[in-house]
């Protein structure tokens, strides 16, 4: 594929592919890439991104990127996360699409062709693959995923099966709109919707079982997937303006109080014109609820007013320490 404007050759592909401690993989899953591209015809580079490895995963990486040129790498310095690994690789990227591929054998590069011709002729701006049948543990693995993904989709409207499946497909432009931190990775289809590129497409992919190594996520990521989830709706629909949240809580907040201070002052009326002794206002639990939600109100109200100051003022910046760039 040519650029006409500056002549200029754009790769048809860049294949991303995060890692962390899979250096018996590598080889095998480089030969399968290149094997794949060179049977369709297809202009490629792939990224390696180290994430921290403890093996000789980056040594593997050196080794491939000295016998193929289109091989590339990247080696933070410590584990960071795969967001961190998938931001970075996405940074670099030049290809016309971008594909993700996790390091592990289980995702298919037999898939790569039929996804980048979904984003080129049926101009998607991310497909998304759909591991219909896994090889994972049902009880700890797959019963989970299927909660969290309908979970997902209730919450987010993004319509997907597998909203966290390694292997996805995107145009060059929604990897460069969107940023990706802590965990967020599970959620790139949201981001890229909620960036504007709504057009987003699911292919039902081949899933192979583990065969070298372990898994890298344990239990946790079930709880921080759903901390996650809350953070990037909160994000997408708030980042820019937290004191329509804060805000309008708080407000609802001291009105509530305002209203439980106004009915102890008519009971308290009440009593007074009937008579009869009153009792004392601090006797009733109404004037700790009101006390309570007026003082909630304005505490969230100035929460939303700093937020303000402070999405109004921070700039976007990575800090992840990048120890070798091939």
């Amino acid at each position: 594929m040519w650029n006409d404007k500056n002549e200029d050759k754009i790769m048809d592909i860049s294949i991303v592919v995060p890692l962390l401690n899979e250096s018996e993989s590598l080889q095998e899953l480089h030969d399968w890439i290149v094997r794949v591209m060179d049977a369709h015809h297809l202009s490629y580079d792939i990224w390696f991104v180290d994430d921290g490895s403890t093996d000789n995963s980056w040594q593997v990486v050196e080794a491939l990127a000295a016998k193929n040129s289109a091989v590339h790498g990247v080696c933070f310095r410590r584990n960071y996360g795969k967001s961190a690994a998938l931001n970075t690789g996405f940074e670099k990227v030049t290809g016309d699409v971008v594909v993700t591929l996790d390091a592990d054998l289980q995702d298919s590069p037999d898939e790569i062709p039929e996804m980048y011709q979904m984003i080129k002729e049926n101009h998607f701006d991310l497909v998304s693959g759909w591991k219909k049948k896994r090889y994972d543990n049902a009880l700890t693995k797959n019963l989970p995923s299927k909660i969290y993904n309908a979970t997902a989709r209730r919450i987010t409207g993004v319509k997907l099966h597998d909203m966290n499946s390694g292997i996805k497909a995107y145009r060059n432009k929604v990897v460069k709109s969107i940023e990706i931190y802590g965990d967020m990775h599970r959620y790139i289809p949201v981001m890229a919707k909620m960036a504007g590129f709504t057009k987003i497409g699911e292919k039902v992919v081949e899933h192979h079982a583990r065969k070298y190594g372990q898994s890298k996520f344990g239990i946790s990521r079930f709880l921080n997937g759903v901390l996650d989830l809350l953070s990037v709706v909160f994000i997408g629909k708030f980042s820019k303006k937290p004191m329509h949240f804060f805000g309008s809580i708080g407000i609802l907040t001291v009105l509530l109080g305002f209203f439980a201070a106004v009915w102890l002052g008519i009971q308290k009326y009440i009593w007074l014109t009937s008579g009869h002794t009153a009792p004392l206002i601090t006797s009733s639990p109404y004037f700790y609820f009101a006390l309570m939600c007026i003082i909630i109100g304005f505490q969230l109200f100035l929460a939303g007013y700093i937020s303000e100051l402070v999405a109004r003022n921070s700039p976007n910046r990575n800090t992840y320490l990048i120890d070798n760039t091939i």
